[in-house]
Protein backbone atom coordinates (compact mmCIF):
# COMPACT_ATOMS: atom_id res chain seq x y z
CA UNK A 1 0.00 0.00 0.00
CA UNK A 2 1.12 3.52 -0.70
CA UNK A 3 0.29 6.94 0.68
CA UNK A 4 1.35 10.49 -0.08
CA UNK A 5 3.04 12.80 2.40
CA UNK A 6 1.37 16.23 2.50
CA UNK A 7 3.21 19.56 2.77
CA UNK A 8 2.57 19.38 6.53
CA UNK A 9 4.21 15.95 6.74
CA UNK A 10 0.89 14.17 7.24
CA UNK A 11 0.05 10.76 5.83
CA UNK A 12 -3.36 9.11 5.66
CA UNK A 13 -3.14 5.58 7.06
CA UNK A 14 -4.80 3.28 4.50
CA UNK A 15 -8.14 1.85 5.65
CA UNK A 16 -7.03 -1.82 5.65
CA UNK A 17 -4.21 -0.90 8.06
CA UNK A 18 -6.52 1.23 10.25
CA UNK A 19 -8.93 -1.70 10.39
CA UNK A 20 -6.21 -4.24 11.21
CA UNK A 21 -4.77 -2.04 13.99
CA UNK A 22 -8.28 -1.08 15.16
CA UNK A 23 -7.44 2.61 14.83
CA UNK A 24 -10.15 5.22 15.20
CA UNK A 25 -10.01 9.02 14.80
CA UNK A 26 -7.94 10.56 17.57
CA UNK A 27 -5.92 7.40 18.27
CA UNK A 28 -2.17 7.78 18.54
CA UNK A 29 0.43 5.67 16.75
CA UNK A 30 4.12 5.11 17.37
CA UNK A 31 6.67 4.92 14.55
CA UNK A 32 9.74 2.74 15.09
CA UNK A 33 12.68 2.85 12.69
CA UNK A 34 14.55 -0.45 12.75
CA UNK A 35 18.17 -1.23 11.90
CA UNK A 36 17.27 -1.78 8.23
CA UNK A 37 15.66 1.68 7.99
CA UNK A 38 12.22 0.10 7.83
CA UNK A 39 9.39 1.79 9.66
CA UNK A 40 7.01 -0.14 11.88
CA UNK A 41 3.77 1.42 13.09
CA UNK A 42 2.18 0.48 16.41
CA UNK A 43 -1.04 1.69 18.00
CA UNK A 44 -0.36 3.45 21.31
CA UNK A 45 -2.47 1.79 23.97
CA UNK A 46 -2.79 3.22 27.46
CA UNK A 47 -1.85 0.65 30.04
CA UNK A 48 -4.01 0.13 33.09
CA UNK A 49 -0.97 0.82 35.26
CA UNK A 50 -0.70 4.36 33.84
CA UNK A 51 -4.33 4.99 34.83
CA UNK A 52 -3.73 3.95 38.43
CA UNK A 53 -4.66 6.67 40.86
CA UNK A 54 -7.02 8.51 38.52
CA UNK A 55 -10.04 7.19 40.38
CA UNK A 56 -9.89 7.23 44.14
CA UNK A 57 -11.79 5.04 46.54
CA UNK A 58 -14.65 6.90 48.24
CA UNK A 59 -14.00 7.65 51.94
CA UNK A 60 -17.07 5.61 52.89
CA UNK A 61 -19.13 2.97 51.07
CA UNK A 62 -21.62 4.35 48.55
CA UNK A 63 -25.03 2.78 47.96
CA UNK A 64 -26.21 2.07 44.43
CA UNK A 65 -28.99 4.64 44.82
CA UNK A 66 -26.41 7.29 45.75
CA UNK A 67 -24.41 6.47 42.63
CA UNK A 68 -27.55 6.69 40.48
CA UNK A 69 -28.42 10.06 42.03
CA UNK A 70 -24.90 11.40 41.46
CA UNK A 71 -24.99 10.29 37.81
CA UNK A 72 -28.42 11.89 37.30
CA UNK A 73 -27.24 15.16 38.88
CA UNK A 74 -24.10 15.26 36.75
CA UNK A 75 -26.17 14.59 33.63
CA UNK A 76 -28.65 17.34 34.57
CA UNK A 77 -25.80 19.85 34.99
CA UNK A 78 -24.61 19.16 31.44
CA UNK A 79 -28.00 19.95 29.89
Amino acid sequence: MRATVTAKGQVTVPKPIRDKLKLTPGDRVEFVLDSRDEVRVFPVRTSVRRLKGMVTKPPKPVALEQMDDAIAQAYARRR
